[in-house]
């Protein structure tokens, strides 16, 4: 007995292999996947966005999401813009509260006069600022096939004052496909609606698209029902918005119930990435996953819908003031549209991880950064490092940046990355920061770090000066939607 205890069998040895075989292919079958994923993925040009953006916020996160119709690539079947050029349907600005239980997004309606700051061209040059302009203008400044996201998000920040930490773009094609991915979203419809109510450059009614009711739509019909607006309600757009939050709403309630599996969120990740655009900061899948697990703690209650405070000016809208500024400034201090403040949790519950205190001394304790002088200017980058090291940094190595007329310090950083650099950057007041797929963080310092006194260290960032936030009005915050809202409630279709 002694001799043939623990020595394995035949067929356990045979079952083993054939365990580690199936490890082996599902392993191999995940970073397939993975690789689809990723090649899914395209990412705008990051150098687009402004150099005097606002400051990063200390524990909320800001992501703006357009809607594009162009007709470019697989939408020209579904109903797209005229032409190639990516014009922006729809936009809002998702804030993600800094406990994580907590998020609201914005709709900016696409008429809205603002101001639209400086933005790259294709060519490489900047266009001049513009003012009293359209909100989806800034889209198409450029006029390219996959539109400006990086010119809409520098009009945001200008907007609000809020820094947006990602942007993302997704077009008729891959919404169509999310759609179908859920197995269908639940929506209403008040009246029987029909093609020419899509369109009503057709001339006729045409066929039946809607019948009156609650009902589930997928695909094409999906994208019907979110771009339809003559035949509901007064024709306007922003009826159309209101319809098109509740859409969102009963779509993440739908994801929601599915479960944050992989077997949910990865067919549906494979569908939307196939027609998405995003900043460097999500270019990959495992940002874009990592990004959507970090939402999975906040309750369908507790995602809100709002539209910014509007008025009709002429044909145009214009915002409403001051409410809209309150609006932004609730936000940027991280508070909920009832005034709470979001750091910390409801009803004495256990405070959230906060992000850098602008009023905390800076420790880079753990945190390895390389250092480049981008100026010709002997000299920079040593500084910058001895810098670093007092305050606890690891300066991994310095040298000299390829371009040498660096007007502005850049700081990149890598997946996971995101919230070293925003305390990296409390360091160089005024950096550029932006995120890469490029592991890790880097300093490139500019002509502006060559500016400060040689003698000293850049001083640690203060936080702008900001009153106290006045609160949201009840009659702004009482407009809001639920993600977990009956999808036939609230609604005025226009």
């Amino acid at each position: 007995m002694t001799g043939t205890r623990g020595k394995p069998t035949h067929r356990t040895r045979r079952v083993t292999s054939v365990g580690v075989a199936f490890l082996v292919l599902l392993a191999a079958g995940v970073g397939w996947l993975y690789l689809r994923l990723n090649g899914n993925i395209d990412v705008f040009d990051a150098d687009g966005l402004a150099r005097d953006r606002p400051g990063a916020g200390a524990s909320g996160q800001n992501v703006l999401v357009i809607g594009s119709d162009s007709r470019s690539g697989g939408n020209s079947g579904l109903g797209g813009g005229e032409g190639d050029v990516g014009r922006s349907d729809t936009a809002f600005l998702l804030h993600v509260y800094g406990d994580r239980e907590h998020a609201v997004a914005v709709s900016i309606p696409r008429d809205t006069l603002v101001d639209i700051p400086p933005c790259k061209l294709p060519d490489g040059s900047w266009t001049a600022p513009r003012t009293n302009a359209m909100f989806n203008s800034a889209f198409s400044v450029g006029e390219s096939a996959k539109g400006n996201p990086a010119c809409t998000q520098n009009t945001v920040e200008k907007l609000t004052g809020l820094r947006v930490d990602h942007t993302v773009v997704v077009d008729f094609e891959g919404f169509s496909a999310m759609t179908s991915a859920v197995g269908g979203v639940q929506v209403c419809v008040p009246k029987d609606v029909y093609e020419g109510d899509l369109n009503p450059n057709r001339g006729a009614r045409g066929e039946l698209l809607f019948r009156k009711g609650s009902q589930s739509v997928s695909g094409q019909k999906a994208l019907d029902y979110v771009r339809v607006r003559h035949g509901i309600g007064d024709g306007s757009d922003i009826g159309r918005i209101q319809r098109q939050q509740a859409f969102v709403a009963a779509m993440i309630k739908k994801v929601r119930s599915q479960g944050f599996s992989p077997g949910t969120l990865l067919p549906l990740a494979d569908a939307a990435t196939k027609s998405m655009t995003v900043d460097p900061g999500l270019g990959s899948a495992d940002k874009l996953l990592s990004f959507a697990m970090s939402l999975k703690k906040i309750d369908l209650h507790d995602t809100k819908f709002i539209t910014v405070p509007w008025r009709y000016a002429g044909n145009r809208v214009a915002l409403v003031q001051p409410e809209a500024d309150a609006l932004w400034a609730s936000l940027r201090a991280d508070r909920t549209l009832d005034g709470k403040d979001a750091e910390k949790k409801q009803a004495g519950g256990k405070a959230a991880t906060p992000g850098p205190s602008p009023s905390r001394p800076v420790s880079g304790g753990g945190v390895s950064v390389s250092v480049a002088n981008g100026t010709t200017v002997g000299g920079l980058a040593a500084r910058a490092a001895a810098s670093l090291k007092e305050h606890g940094f690891t300066v991994a190595d310095t040298s000299t940046a390829r371009a040498r007329d660096q007007r502005v310090t850049v700081i990149e950083f890598g997946p996971g990355e995101a919230g070293h650099a925003r305390n990296l950057a409390r360091l160089f007041p005024g950096a550029f920061v932006r995120g890469t797929s490029v592991k890790g963080l880097a300093v490139t310092v500019g002509h502006d770090f060559a500016a400060a006194a040689p003698s000293e260290p850049p001083a640690v960032a203060a936080a702008p000066a900001e009153a106290t936030p006045v609160p949201v009005p009840s009659g702004v915050a009482g407009t809001a939607r639920s993600a977990d809202d009956d999808p036939c409630a609230n609604l005025s279709y226009g």
